[in-house]
């Protein structure tokens, strides 16, 4: 038993987490678009749809990989502000109660200009 749950712990903190612990989850981000252009001035405001699954408890929003912000509703919208200058990544994630992902998420990047 000891055995699982060292293994338990090296998928999590690994970052790997098993296909099966999302089955059912899906996560949808229809805007921005992926490959979109947006204005420095512009507020980006990213347009979301999440089915938890069994196995989700909450939703995460980063944005280049800082945790932006924990989005309790499973589906609406969320402004992150305007952006510098450049190149990001927006995700939406399906985590855990232990704010865990568990393998559901939506990425989109984009460019500011």
């Amino acid at each position: 038993m000891r055995l699982f749950y060292a293994f338990l712990a090296l998928l999590i903190f690994s970052g790997h987490v098993p296909a099966a612990l999302a089955a059912d989850a899906s996560v949808t981000i229809s805007s921005p678009r992926d490959g979109a252009k947006i204005s420095p001035k512009t507020e980006v405001d990213v347009v979301y749809e999440v089915t938890l699954g069994p196995n989700g408890n909450h939703v995460h929003l980063y944005v280049d990989s800082n945790d932006a912000v924990v989005l309790r509703a499973l589906k609406g919208s969320h402004s992150v502000g305007t952006l510098a200058a450049g190149k990001h990544e927006i995700c939406v994630k399906v985590v855990n109660k232990a704010h865990t992902p568990i393998g559901a998420q939506a990425c989109v990047n984009v460019s500011v200009e």
